[in-house]
């Protein structure tokens, strides 16, 4: 991670305050009286623009899990955070999406269902490792501002089910139960940094061993060193699937891969182990594609999806990939205050909305917003984005690390 300078962060303190802010005195409270069902005890999926109401007759466990993960951080926030009150709700939407977990999504395996109607009723079992890399990352995170026993065992439990039932045999893991294909590099980095939360919040050996497997998957399979780029989709044998010759790449997925192999060096290095060297390379490689090919040349937003040979393929620039880009453009070597500034300042006109605390989700390839729904599940990008950049750049008892 690049230590920047007390006179660099002065300049960029006032950007991350202020998302910040908006996270605290907006989107958190907002969020905390518009998107929970208190009726049946869940979350809603997302809130209309116009209305702050939510039309989707279903639940998805990974919005039960990522709004754990926000409103954890929320409460865990110290310096410019929550006032007590509204910390008081946070730790109670918490305590409900735990509740949650262990009364509708955890089955009889070990493992956790997919999805559920309104009343909790599970409609669809499967086993997805994406979810469940959530459900680990927000155990976690909660067990940081409701420490329990019981939370410690739900996540070593959790860590049995993944290595016994979820492992792959050959490299790395299933996509889930039933097996699917292709294999994708998403869950895989999304477990990533559920482990290292986990090494984090818990000081076990075996979460940062778990990390480490999985950073070496990706510096030996996933990463394409001669192209310089991440493919999303995989064969069984996790070899690239290409369509004439180059595959497709996110380049939001490069930012946060920046993100977790700089989080990964600065554990390694903190529990005193040396990092793959590999890491650093990548990380320079990941940038380079992302300066080279994401970026649309007129907004300066990371597009949505381009080709491995830098070709446009989905080029309008949805929220999250900007979240990404900000942390990303936090921890790179050569970070600089003209490009976190840059990254700054694409993300502020997806928030400039009322009622304030939702936001735009789409922009479209020619620069104007829609109107979708605002998403529940990308309140967790925006919160871990700005966590970072507060502890980053704003606070006053600034630290390496992450935002888990």
């Amino acid at each position: 991670m690049t230590i920047l300078s007390p006179a660099n962060r002065a300049i960029l303190a006032p950007a991350a305050s202020k998302l910040l802010w908006w996270l605290r005195d907006d989107a958190w409270p907002l969020w905390l009286a518009q998107g929970i069902d208190r009726a049946h005890a869940g979350f809603h999926e997302h809130l209309a623009l116009d209305t702050v109401a939510s039309t989707a007759g279903f639940r998805r466990l990974r919005v039960v899990t990522r709004q754990i993960i926000v409103f954890a951080e929320a409460a865990r926030l110290e310096h410019d955070g929550l006032p007590p009150a509204a910390r008081i709700a946070a730790l109670e939407a918490v305590s409900l999406g735990l509740a949650f977990l262990d009364r509708f999504a955890r089955t009889p395996t070990g493992g956790y269902a997919w999805r559920f109607d309104l009343k909790g009723a599970v409609t669809d079992a499967r086993h997805d490792l994406y979810d469940h890399a959530f459900v680990l990352l927000a155990l976690a995170t909660a067990y940081r501002v409701l420490p329990s026993s019981t939370l410690r065992a739900e996540v070593q439990s959790l860590d049995r089910f993944l290595q016994g039932k979820l492992r792959h045999r050959g490299l790395a893991y299933l996509e889930g139960l039933p097996p699917s294909l292709p294999r994708r590099q998403n869950p895989h980095m999304h477990l990533v940094e559920a482990y290292l939360a986990a090494a984090e919040a818990f000081d076990e050996p075996q979460f940062l061993e778990r990390a480490d497997e999985l950073v070496e998957v990706f510096l030996s399979h996933l990463f394409q060193w001669h192209e310089g780029a991440l493919p999303e989709f995989y064969d069984d044998r996790l070899t690239p699937l290409r369509e004439g010759g180059r595959f497709v790449v996110e380049p939001g997925h490069h930012a946060e891969w920046v993100w977790l192999l700089d989080w990964h060096g600065s554990l390694c290095r903190r529990r005193g182990r040396v990092p793959p060297p590999e890491s650093r390379h990548a990380i320079r490689a990941l940038l380079h594609f992302i300066d080279n090919h994401g970026l649309h040349p007129e907004t300066g937003a990371l597009f949505d999806e381009v080709w491995s040979d830098g070709a446009p393929r989905a080029t309008g620039a949805r929220l999250w990939p900007q979240t990404e880009r900000l942390k990303a453009e936090l921890v790179r070597p050569d970070a600089t205050t003209a490009r976190i500034g840059s990254a700054f300042a694409v993300l502020e006109p997806y928030l400039d909305i009322e009622p304030r605390g939702l936001w735009y989700e789409r922009r479209v390839a020619e620069g104007h917003f829609t109107r979708d729904h605002a998403p529940a599940s990308s309140l967790y990008h925006l919160t871990c984005a700005g966590v970072l950049a507060h502890r980053l750049l704003a606070s006053p008892r600034h630290r390496e690390g992450s935002p888990a």
